[in-house]
């Protein structure tokens, strides 16, 4: 081809140098490139935007907004300057020998990024799947990534010193202590994120707790080498992938999907404030409705148990009897029995825990019909709220510590007694008699 026209131009008089032939040859590269590349750009591109964005299929205009295809139509390009040279140039010329070693690295660069689009637009495609959104797939595009760059990287240098590519591998073997230290996390993060995914450990969007990094909120990121999670309180913390595997965490995406999330609670109460029932205090606690039908059966079933065991009722310790604090166990079972917002179908108790120096905890061990954070401390609260207000109705008393204002009530009532005898005995000395004893 070169020959032809290097005849075609003798013909009309044109007598070129070998310089002057090079550079004729450059030329129509250059024009022949510049054609293709506003054929490509200008009409093919255009042509499969227009069709992207009438089509319906998300996968067709994913790949388009990924630059797929306009990286795809450079590399071509390169692909058909890379056959020019060898068309038009001599390859014993440093010129071919530098255009070729350019052409190969625009090849390689650019399909690269090529190769980038399709694993970018894969994983869009993936995260917009109703399926796949949540897993944890991003770690494993990046490796991916990595891999396609790592092997361009070799391929390119190869190309600059004018190796085989299976000569530089080779030569890596003795760099693979280094390679495993620059990409340590990137390996740990790889393999920890595998394990993830197949043990189905943690996902997008699931309420992760790791205290020993002070995360505690969703995930909204799983990297290969990071996983990131929003707190509560909006901030950001990046976790390394492999301290998932390495170390505990708490997922609480098991509580999101159960549609119940658990009361577990305890109420301190005065050991010296329990004590039997009496007559005035069971009337009283009979007009409870959620207690009526209780004591009417245990009364029943403690006095026909007393009655068949023939004991002295006048001594308190013998038979059975009614506690305040186990009437109030059975008020609360009944209270939660009949709460609208606490799930019916998970575990339900009120349960008395071991007796500490701040009292007798009475627990309370339910679950809420909601998993919504809000929602849920409002119930918990209502509960508790309602609780505190009915404790005193079972002659029963919360433990609670004595603050500063009851010392300075004591200090001032062991004072004032101590300052009124003083006062007395100062008016006997002068011979007047006390205020109470003249009122006497």
């Amino acid at each position: 081809m070169k020959e032809y026209i290097k005849h075609w131009l003798t013909e009309f008089g044109f007598q070129l140098s070998q310089l002057q032939m090079t550079l004729v040859m450059v030329a129509v590269i250059i024009v022949i490139s510049l054609l293709i590349h506003w054929l490509f750009h200008k009409v093919m591109v255009k042509v499969v935007d227009k069709m992207t964005r009438q089509s319906r299929h998300l996968w067709r205009a994913i790949l388009f907004e990924k630059k797929l295809f306009s990286r795809l139509a450079l590399t071509v390009q390169g692909i058909i300057i890379f056959i020019q040279i060898n068309l038009w140039l001599n390859p014993e010329t440093t010129l071919f020998i530098w255009l070729q070693t350019l052409t190969l690295l625009w090849i390689t660069l650019f399909l690269l990024l090529t190769a980038f689009s399709l694993v970018d637009g894969f994983g869009y495609m993936a995260r917009e799947h109703k399926r796949t959104r949540n897993l944890p797939i991003q770690g494993f595009l990046q490796a991916l990534k990595l891999v396609f760059m790592v092997v361009a990287i070799i391929f390119m240098i190869a190309v600059v010193v004018n190796k085989s590519p299976t000569l530089i591998i080779s030569g890596l073997g003795a760099m693979a202590a280094v390679l495993m230290l620059v990409f340590k996390d990137p390996l740990l993060g790889f393999v920890a994120g595998i394990q993830l995914s197949v043990n189905d450990m943690l996902r997008i969007g699931d309420w992760l707790e790791m205290p020993s990094y002070g995360a505690d909120g969703d995930v909204i990121e799983i990297g290969l080498t990071t996983v990131k999670v929003q707190n509560w309180d909006k901030t950001i913390t990046t976790i390394p992938t492999y301290a998932l595997i390495s170390d505990s965490f708490k997922n609480w995406q098991g509580m999101s999907e159960s549609g119940g999330r658990r009361i577990k609670r305890a109420i301190y109460l005065d050991v010296t404030s329990v004590k039997f029932m009496d007559d005035e205090l069971m009337e009283r606690l009979k007009q409870a409705s959620l207690l009526a039908p209780y004591l009417a059966e245990k009364s029943e079933e403690i006095a026909a148990y007393n009655q068949q065991n023939k004991f002295n009722m006048e001594l308190k310790i013998n038979g059975r009897r009614l506690t305040n604090l186990g009437t109030l166990r059975a008020y609360l079972v009944n209270l939660l029995k009949n709460h609208p917002d606490i799930h019916q179908g998970m575990t339900l108790m009120v349960r008395q825990l071991a007796a500490e120096d701040k009292g007798i905890p009475l627990e309370i061990y339910a679950f809420t019909n909601t998993v919504v954070w809000a929602k849920y401390e409002q119930i918990q609260s209502d509960i508790f709220d309602h609780i505190y207000a009915v404790i005193s109705a079972f002659d029963l008393r919360i433990h609670q510590s004595p603050g500063s204002a009851d010392v300075r009530f004591f200090q001032e009532a062991m004072i004032q007694p101590s300052s009124h005898k003083e006062s007395n005995t100062a008016a006997e000395v002068d011979g007047e008699q006390p205020a109470d004893s003249a009122r006497t």
